[in-house]
């Protein structure tokens, strides 16, 4: 019995993990970025993100680097809701687990980048 109720226990408790960001469709996202107080935040690397970004996007960290982390905690503030893609939508669950956890309110577009071009969404290319 005690087996039983301690994996239900560490079950809920991975479930209750999984659970401290959301991930939205793509016009779910563009709803979420008109508000000018949330951060758009690129986690692609730096050649992805100058072939096209999202319009608005204010920074662009790429979540593979070991520096992550201690770059997004000395640069965002936990006070300004995050919404933040990468190319298919694998990186930025990654990236947005990273957050969640260290305490920031966060929205990842579940289709990447890749989702809001099929879309026909509009995109941003540095000249």
């Amino acid at each position: 019995m005690k087996h039983i109720l301690l994996t239900f226990i560490m079950g809920f408790s991975f479930f209750a993990q999984t659970q401290n960001y959301q991930t939205v469709d793509v016009d779910e996202f563009e709803r979420f970025i008109s508000d000018t107080t949330v951060i758009i935040l690129d986690v692609r690397t730096a050649a992805e993100h100058a072939e096209g970004f999202i319009p608005g996007t204010h920074y662009n960290m790429d979540v593979l680097e070991e520096t992550f982390e201690k770059i997004v905690t000395e640069t965002l503030s936990k006070n300004q809701p995050i919404a933040l893609y990468c190319r298919s939508g694998n990186r930025s669950k990654n990236a947005a687990r990273i957050l969640a956890e260290k305490g920031y309110r966060v929205v990842e577009l579940g289709t990447g980048f890749r989702g809001w071009q099929t879309a026909g969404k509009e995109i941003e290319v540095k000249r």
